[in-house]
């Protein structure tokens, strides 16, 4: 039977995972927005792990508005990279240092 300590350590595995990801790579905006999405969801993890253990269900409430606020994320980061990378031709980090006004 798997109790909260499993999902409690799955989603710490899961969230020191995704901040590895984002310090280990800086270049690639793509693979940020992943580690960002992989943290959300070990949150995510969480909030569902204590509701059920709780047996409360707004942690699961909770959660359908994070993967709103994700999906939403989600879009229009990929938008915005496909512009950028439309202007620029790449979407490495370091050669997009500098504004225009």
């Amino acid at each position: 039977m798997l109790t909260l300590t499993h999902f409690l350590t799955l989603a710490a595995l899961l969230f020191s995972l995704s901040v590895t990801g984002i310090f280990l790579n800086r270049k690639n905006v793509i693979i940020l927005l992943m580690c960002i999405e992989l943290m959300l969801l070990a949150v995510n993890m969480n909030f569902v792990a204590f509701s059920r253990f709780l047996g409360n269900m707004d942690g699961q409430v909770f959660v359908f508005f994070i993967l709103t606020v994700a999906a939403a994320e989600a879009a229009i980061g990929l938008a915005i990279l496909v512009v950028l990378f439309r202007n620029r031709q790449t979407i490495n980090v370091a050669e997009l240092d500098d504004l225009k006004g």
